[in-house]
């Protein structure tokens, strides 16, 4: 009998060809989305578990061996908002322990460096950057200790009364291989959370797969009323519902086959590209974008075993009696029941805008499973409504083509709605990620900062409140700073120990810094001197806080100028004209003099958020130009499909003298009906489904999107009238008298 099914499939003429084509295509692009979306989380994790070595010196770690401890000092750094990790270390030993990537410690002197950074530093000019690391370089660090080929990493050695020096350093035995289960702010590898991209990619794939799975059902019905006559057929001379359930199912199986071969074809010759979107911030390394044994078995079986239940299902009449397919009974109408997933995904949603979960896991059930609800519920749904819709237009009509396509309609929404549902979802897919991400960028997007604060460069200690403090700073340095092209200004923050202006009853829990106001004024961002003063009382947190530029007036400080400047120095403020070039040079010039401390601009906190949104927004335009042109295959097989199986009863209006023109407004008229009604209302979802997840997960309102979505969707809906009316013309061509023959 498989034998038999098996020529049925491949012999049956161009329409079996053509329909088992279809489903191949539907079940490589679904497959092909698939392994890319399990294959992206295995890469996270993969990422992730490369750059826990980074948290060695992380206090709550108490791993240890029995060898010569290693000296080790981390800390962070950045070039133009890229981050750049550093590693001093000193070995004490010939058993100290060696970082991943590494053949041996690095001696005193030497340093390796990332590929990624080993390439910026012979590109950029060494006042920009490498003189910030002073030495030699050895080598470069391997892949196994970098999440990323971006990755900008540095292990430099050092003499241990060196590293020891540094605040912060720690002599450890050990190297992490996992993530330390507390961080006192002193965890440098924690990577992507893992779970929250498993969110995102889960979201994303099911946002892909959903419109994929209506195609491939779409695909599979394509000539469905010709098989089930045929079915009906076999059952008549004496074949029993379980060959007739085989054949059916071999059909589809061996398309969905060859569309999983595909899909894994596809897969594999696609993931050099993947590897290159940085949809986490950074790019992939192509190996780690791999497939577990049990996920690519999953796959290869599952998806051939879901098509051949589908094609169960959808022939299902037949194996109950051979009579089924030829009685065309009126189906049974859908009920208002139909409505309640989508009511309840909404639901679900709007009850976790005040009560969100509070843990990464509950947020990803929450969220995963309304999305999905709702999803499901515009596809269950979308028959009921396409019903009432149809039945509210016959009761106000008398134009004949309108009454026919609305008759036919209400007798089967189920149909009807079935031309268009890839769209639908696909329209729903598009809203929720324009309203998502425009709302994300909206609040993230834009650098934060004042214009002026973004030319800035604050050299401080990494604990700005603690004992740390350069006790002089020469002139011969601020005499370089001033020499830099785009300098502006400079300003030394001193120390106040006698608190000068400090009310310690007030809100501020520490005395402010006392600044000289003759270098305060060229420095205005951070605020002004009172008339006459000559040292001001300045709160530390005005130094450091990047957010906004003040015109703040400071009280006089009952100081003598001399006196105040050879107090120690708790930062260095210096303004430019907002040059790349000017603000790294004098930031490599302060590290350099004072590589305790750290320079810190604008652009260096913005980096994480800005690589996640671009990522994001990657994401977005992957689903967006995938979603919509699968909805408009599907539509198109969809109205073909119609068109074949309405053949007949369209040959026998022709032959009664219904002109073509008529038939042809009925078939638009009963697409379009749907289309239009429900995507409406799909949009709709699409606003109030986005806009609950962003109040209750991120506590935003909803930015309305720009006019590009609005042309965006017109454009869609209008492409997709526009094939609706590209079949129109196969009409001449399948209801001529010979259609109109009995089977």
């Amino acid at each position: 009998m498989i034998a038999f099914a098996l020529r049925l499939a491949v012999s049956g003429g161009k329409e079996a060809v053509a329909r088992l084509l279809m489903i191949a295509a539907a079940v490589a692009i679904g497959v092909g989305l698939l392994l890319s979306a399990l294959s992206g989380i295995n890469a996270v994790d993969r990422a992730n578990e490369r750059q826990v070595w980074m948290n060695t010196g992380v206090k709550s770690r108490t791993e240890t061996a029995p060898v010569d401890p290693l000296w080790w000092n981390a800390h962070g750094d950045f070039y133009q908002g890229k981050e750049i990790f550093e590693a001093e270390v000193a070995a004490t030993g010939p058993t100290s322990p060696v970082p991943p990537g590494l053949s041996k410690v690095p001696a005193p002197g030497e340093y390796y460096a990332s590929p990624a950074l080993a390439e910026l530093l012979r590109e950029v000019p060494a006042v920009e950057l490498a003189d910030r690391f002073p030495g030699r370089p050895a080598g470069i660090l391997g892949d196994e200790a970098l999440p990323s080929p971006d990755t900008l990493s540095l292990v430099i050695g050092r003499t241990v009364d060196e590293v020891k020096a540094a605040p912060g350093a720690v002599a450890v035995t050990t190297i992490a291989t996992a993530v330390p289960s507390v961080c006192d702010s002193d965890c440098y590898g924690q990577g992507v959370r893992g779970d929250a991209m498993t969110l995102i990619l889960s979201v994303v794939a099911g946002a892909l797969i959903f419109p994929v799975l209506i195609f491939i059902g779409t695909a599979t019905r394509l000539s469905a009323a010709t098989r089930e006559q045929r079915f009906a057929a076999m059952r008549l001379v004496g074949a029993t519902p379980g060959q007739v359930s085989v054949i059916s199912a071999v059909e589809s199986t061996v398309a969905s086959v060859i569309g999983t071969a595909v899909g894994f074809g596809l897969y594999f010759a696609l993931r050099p590209l993947l590897a290159t979107v940085p949809f986490t911030g950074d790019r992939f390394f192509a190996a780690d974008l791999g497939l577990g044994a049990l996920q690519a078995a999953g796959v290869a079986v599952g998806v051939p075993v879901a098509a051949a239940l589908a094609a169960r299902l959808a022939l299902r009449r037949v194996t109950i009696s051979p009579l089924g397919v030829t009685r065309r009974v009126t189906p049974q109408p859908p009920r208002a029941w139909r409505l309640v997933p989508l009511l309840a995904g909404l639901a679900e949603l709007g009850y976790f805008v005040d009560n969100r979960p509070s843990d990464t896991n509950g947020q990803t059930a929450a969220y995963l499973t309304g999305f999905l609800l709702v999803m499901l519920g515009l596809v269950i749904a979308g028959p009921w409504l396409t019903m009432a819709a149809a039945r509210g237009v016959a009761r106000r009509t008398s134009r004949p083509a309108t009454l026919i396509a609305v008759r036919r309609l209400a007798d089967d929404p189920k149909a009807g709605f079935r031309s268009v549902a890839g769209l639908v979802l696909a329209l729903f897919v598009t809203t929720a990620t324009v309203c998502i991400i425009g709302t994300i960028d909206e609040n993230r997007g834009a650098l934060s900062g004042d214009p002026g604060t973004r030319k800035a460069v604050v050299h401080t200690a990494e604990d700005i409140l603690g004992p740390q403090a350069i006790p002089t700073v020469p002139d011969s340095l601020v005499a370089a700073a001033r020499a830099v092209p785009g300098f502006r200004g400079l300003a030394l923050a001193h120390t106040n120990p006698a608190g000068i202006g400090w009310d310690p009853s007030g809100h501020d829990p520490h005395p402010p810094l006392l600044a000289i106001c003759s270098e305060l004024a060229q420095v205005a961002v951070v605020g002004h001197c009172a008339p006459g003063a000559s040292v001001a009382a300045v709160p530390a947190w005005r130094f450091v806080d990047l957010g906004e530029a003040t015109d703040e007036e400071y009280p006089a400080a009952a100081v003598p100028v001399a006196e105040a400047a050879a107090l120690p120095v708790k930062m260095i403020y210096a303004t430019t004209d907002g040059s790349a070039a000017a603000m790294e040079q004098l930031r490599t010039m302060f590290t350099k003099a004072y590589p305790a401390f750290r320079s810190r601009m604008v652009e260096d906190w913005g980096t994480r958020s800005q690589k996640r949104l671009a990522g994001w927004r990657q994401l977005a335009d992957v689903v967006l130009l995938t979603t919509l042109p699968i909805a408009g295959c599907s539509l198109a097989v969809s109205v073909v499909a119609g068109l074949a199986d309405r053949r007949r009863p369209f040959a026998m209006l022709r032959l009664t003298g219904a002109p073509l023109r008529l038939l042809q407004r009925v078939v638009g008229l009963e697409s379009a009906l749907p289309l239009l009604l429900v995507s409406a209302i799909s949009v709709g979802a699409g606003f109030a489904a986005s806009a609950m997840f962003l109040r209750s997960q991120m506590a935003y309102d909803l930015v309305p999107p720009s006019a590009l979505y609005f042309g965006l969707i017109g454009l869609g809906l209008a492409a997709s009238l526009g094939i609706i009316a590209s079949t129109l013309p196969l009409l001449r061509r399948i209801t001529g008298p010979e259609a109109a023959r009995n089977g």
